[in-house]
């Protein structure tokens, strides 16, 4: 392995261990406020933080990625000045996006709260979380830098830390508020997220300010502002449009379930059922992915700006493949346990069957993050913008037309819908920028098959039982998993599956690519080597 892909996966892992951390943590937390305050609470929680996720998305306005590409540009090519004024303008954007979102949410809080949101209950929290979004901006250009840099650690050790000062301080507050009621209930758990946010940003930027201290030296970079706002406009339009859809969407799902059978208390606790029960565990193994994928970006970016267009084809298309061989195993896997999961975690047998329906839309899922990240490190933003915001107004649309009939059951048809509708624009978008080739049968349909006789092995392996022998079922069937993949692509492929170290340069291209070059396409080395 290149040292280039070792730091890639050095990072990767550091980044994906604490991210599972960091997920695990939620997870648990979430079913320990769950048993709190009960589904209705956690729907009246989802709606609050539908709000708030705007509001967050108007204060960092597509900072992060900017800097990331900005930075990694001109790291590239050596640009000092050039990283000083990306910084110094990212920081300005921030600063002036997030105190102008802080405003708006604090003053807006009783509109969004009573009409939008249809519950004054959520008030007070809304004006709470006004506080945090400055923090969250000025974060976020950090964490952008951090990782444009290759020092993801630094970001990720923050994070570790924030969770635990969250977790800590909601703790104490909803034992001491929730005796008053609800509205003080949503007011504990919002509390604790945003006193951590601010000791965040301010351990986050101190550990920046160390940083860049060898970037001081020698003239002044000036400002970068044309070549922020070309990134970020783009994706702050899409994000608004995006993100404001989203936020409609979630705020007109309890209004719809409630035009059935359902009272309104009965679809806000289906709501909250099925988005703050079923799927935080649905997107639980999307650390691992996002934790890779936010690397790509500084990659691509890279390789883009020097033309190296044969080494993106070739990540694009591994990224891919293992993309999909991990989401068909933890889909498979997370359908055969669904039940035992739920009731292990939350203790609720509706979750487990929210799941089970949402475990088969996993690959396609997860696959579609990971396309949208790499089309935002190509520079296609726009594009991007332009599928979110289709999708989006389709997903209302089918919320509209399908949960007064199907009740809850239509919101995940709904998801399965949009995300198929999603990611095949998407992977469109991909392919005619990078002319990738996909290999379907070793992509798909192998690991398909890996799957399913994986899954029934294990049932007759590990007996039912409590939560140790679901873990142990967990890992038994992922095990068998692999060695049936492995098995398979190795009679399919007609010689051994082989990882070996290798540095695959054309003349185009000098510099070795990242990782291993794994041999799924029925290439030997030397086509692999003249970029066949």
């Amino acid at each position: 392995m290149t040292e280039r892909g070792v730091r890639f996966f050095r990072n990767g892992t550091v980044l994906a261990l604490s991210a599972l951390l960091m997920r695990t943590v939620s997870v648990s937390f979430g079913a320990y406020v769950t048993g709190k305050i009960g589904p209705e609470g956690m729907g009246l929680y989802s709606l609050i933080m539908s709000v708030y996720t705007f509001a967050v998305t108007f204060a960092t306005s597509g900072v992060q990625l900017a800097t990331t590409r900005l930075v990694a540009e001109a790291a590239g090519q050596g640009d000092l000045a050039g990283m000083r004024a990306a910084l110094r303008t990212a920081l300005l954007y921030a600063l002036s996006f997030g105190a102008v979102g802080s405003v708006v949410l604090f003053a807006g809080s009783g509109f969004f709260g009573r009409v939008l949101l249809g519950d004054g209950r959520t008030v007070p929290a809304l004006r709470l979380l006004s506080v945090a979004l400055v923090p969250v901006a000025l974060s976020s250009v950090f964490s952008g830098y951090f990782t444009a840099v290759r020092r993801p650690s630094r970001s990720a050790a923050v994070s570790v830390v924030e969770q635990g000062i969250r977790i800590i301080l909601t703790v104490f507050a909803l034992t001491a508020l929730l005796p008053k009621g609800m509205t003080y209930a949503c007011l504990a758990l919002v509390g604790g997220s945003a006193i951590a946010e601010i000791l965040s940003a301010i351990i986050h930027g101190t550990l920046y300010a160390i940083d860049v201290r060898r970037l001081r030296k020698g003239a002044s970079g000036g400002l970068a502002l044309r070549p922020l706002l070309e990134i970020t406009l783009p994706i702050a339009a899409s994000s608004y449009v995006r993100s404001g859809l989203v936020s409609a969407e979630h705020m007109l799902i309890p209004r719809a379930l409630s035009k059935g059978t359902a009272s309104r208390e009965e679809a806000v606790a289906a709501y909250g059922t099925l988005s703050g029960m079923a799927l935080p565990i649905a997107l639980y193994p999307m650390a691992v992915l996002s934790a890779f994928a936010g690397l790509l970006v500084p990659e691509l970016a890279e390789d883009a700006a020097k033309g190296r267009t044969a080494s993106n084809r070739r990540l694009a298309e591994r990224t891919f493949t293992l993309t999909l061989w991990f989401g068909i195993a933890v889909g498979g896997v997370m359908a055969a346990g669904a039940t035992a999961l739920s009731d292990a975690v939350y203790g609720s047998p509706e979750a487990g069957r929210y799941l089970a329906l949402l475990a088969p839309i996993l690959p396609v899922m997860y696959l579609d993050h990971v396309t949208d990240v790499m089309l935002k490190g190509l520079g296609r933003q726009v594009y991007t913008m332009g599928v979110n915001i289709l999708d989006s107004l389709l997903s209302i649309l089918l919320v509209v037309l399908l949960l007064p009939h199907l009740g809850a059951m239509g919101y995940v048809l709904v998801i399965l819908i949009a995300e198929v509708f999603n990611f095949g624009l998407s992977i469109s978008g991909l392919r005619a920028a990078l002319d990738f080739r996909f290999p379907f049968l070793r992509a798909v349909l192998l690991p398909l098959a890996s799957v399913l006789l994986s899954v029934a092995l294990s049932r007759r392996l590990v007996p039912a039982g409590g939560i140790p022998m679901l873990i142990l079922f967990c890992l038994v069937a992922l095990l068998l998993y692999a060695g049936i993949l492995a098995l398979l692509l190795f009679l399919f492929d007609g010689r051994t599956l082989r990882s070996h170290r290798c540095r695959i340069q054309n003349p185009l291209d000098k510099t070795p690519d990242i990782g291993y070059n794994i041999c799924i396409c029925g290439r030997d080395r030397e086509s692999a080597r003249k970029g066949e």
